[in-house]
């Protein structure tokens, strides 16, 4: 008589995770699965996929952060089941989100803090809409006590990220986006006004730009908008899109004037999962004063055993992102916050430095924290002939699984191919000096293995690979 039946030997073998019958064949992709399979053997097997993203440390193209202490690891997992819409279920964790408010806008200079308005989001381009939003409406509403149209409404930014773009669409706003000529890569007083009329419902400067990370002049801006009203009579709004920047400024260059000690600024918004330092799905919107939101705005709700107030374009969303949030501040305050940034200054200093000295790299923005956030950004020197593109540095680097972004700038500087690094952080000097020696090998690497024998920049803009 066998000493095992035959169905036991299976189940005995099926608990050997790869050697299942759930696993011995590709998983589903295009058709709902007919049944159900067992947990850890699915985990196993999306684990596994997940293996073949990037290494989220390595990706220094990314503003958003990537290393959160354990504790902050803990706290997302106690919060997984709360929705930040349900305020009257989760009253401590809405109580959180109002703290946070009043902190920023106690950070950022407003008034006064502990009675001004805003809310979470789900990152800072969801807030920059409802900052937008708030400019278009406070317009028209100006333009319908003139008796004048609102047809024809138009926002002056300086080169900005896509989310300005989609507001714009969105909105059925005019966007006059000031393009880079020349040396000029940022927005400057002088091309604002040369864009403002009386159908202008805002100026947004960037605080830390997504294309070479440098601040935008907010106080100049600022300055020249309030001569503009004295010569024309026609006041323009501003709303800082500090997704950046908002949190690198009042710690790193708190003499800097950009925030609500300028009147003219009704509203800022900020990523508080770049350098705020919170897990990735929060940002945050703030007004000057609570008469600067305007009424259509804000919706009262009567949902889930309370009416609320609700101003975010989104409805339910988690809550530990704004629980980890208000953790980071009473864990650093004022003091780690700057400690830890300049850190993050000191290491793009230090790659600035060493990647200057290679040879065929020029420096366009080094990480200066007077002028903008902890990246640095250059160009292939010019007068040299190159035997590789940045494209091709940036895919030589990926082979050691550095992200390292190389892209053309925008409209009428598309010759113009630069590489960045933003420095996060988590992104520590040690990992720094690592991939300088990686660079360096990759420079080794073109000069026995020529890519193209001369490359013009043009050439190198359209380069595909």
């Amino acid at each position: 008589m066998p000493l095992h039946r035959k169905d036991d030997i299976r189940e005995m073998i099926d608990d050997e995770i790869y050697a299942s019958s759930d696993l011995s064949q590709p998983l589903p992709k295009y058709r709902f699965p007919s049944t159900e399979q067992s947990a850890q053997r699915i985990y196993s097997a999306v684990h596994d996929e997940l293996m073949l993203d990037g290494n989220s440390r390595q990706n220094l193209a990314t503003f958003c952060q990537t290393w959160v202490e354990p504790e902050v690891h803990q706290l997302m997992n106690e919060c997984i089941d709360k929705n930040m819409v349900d305020k009257d279920e989760y009253p401590q964790t809405a109580a959180i989100e109002g703290r946070c408010v009043h902190m920023l806008a106690d950070l950022w200079n407003a008034p006064d803090s502990a009675n001004t308005i805003g809310c979470s989001t789900t990152g800072s381009s969801e807030a920059a809409m409802l900052g937008g939003m708030a400019m278009k409406r406070a317009w028209e509403k100006r333009r319908k006590v003139d008796g004048a149209p609102i047809d024809r409404p138009n926002l002056v930014t300086g080169p900005v990220q896509v989310c300005w773009h989609k507001f714009a669409r969105y909105w059925d706003v005019e966007l006059r986006e000031i393009p880079m000529e020349g040396d000029r890569l940022i927005m400057t007083a002088e091309e604002v006004i040369k864009r403002c009329d009386e159908n202008t419902i805002g100026v947004v400067p960037t605080l830390g730009g997504t294309f070479t990370c440098q601040y935008e002049p907010v106080r100049a801006v600022a300055e020249a908008l309030d001569a503009f009203e004295e010569d024309t009579g026609i006041d323009i709004r501003m709303h800082v899109d500090g997704a950046s920047g908002g949190f690198l400024a009042p710690f790193c260059a708190p003499d800097l004037v950009w925030d609500f000690r300028l009147p003219r600024v009704k509203s800022i918004n900020t990523s508080g999962h770049k350098f705020g330092l919170s897990p990735l799905g929060v940002g945050w919107v703030i007004w000057r004063e609570e008469s600067d939101l305007p009424e259509e705005e804000i919706f009262w709700v009567n949902y889930l055993g309370g009416n609320m107030r609700d101003i975010a374009l989104n409805f339910s969303r988690p809550g530990g992102q704004v629980v980890c949030q208000y953790y980071n501040f009473l864990r650093l305050g004022r003091e780690g916050y700057r400690r830890t940034h300049s850190a993050c200054y000191e290491t793009a200093k230090f790659l600035a430095d060493e990647i200057s000295k290679m040879g065929p790299f020029e420096i366009i923005y080094d990480g200066d924290m007077a002028s903008g956030i902890p990246a640095l950004c250059w160009k292939l020197r010019d007068g040299i002939e190159h035997s590789f593109s940045l494209y091709d540095f940036a895919d030589r680097l990926r082979t050691k699984g550095w992200q390292v972004p190389a892209y053309s700038l925008p409209p009428q500087r598309e010759d113009l191919v630069i590489q960045r690094i933003l420095v996060r952080h988590g992104v520590s000097r040690d990992l720094g000096a690592m991939l300088v020696e990686d660079m360096k090998r990759c420079l080794e690497h073109f000069e026995q293995h020529s890519v193209h024998a001369s490359m013009t920049s043009e050439e190198a803009s359209g380069f595909k690979h």
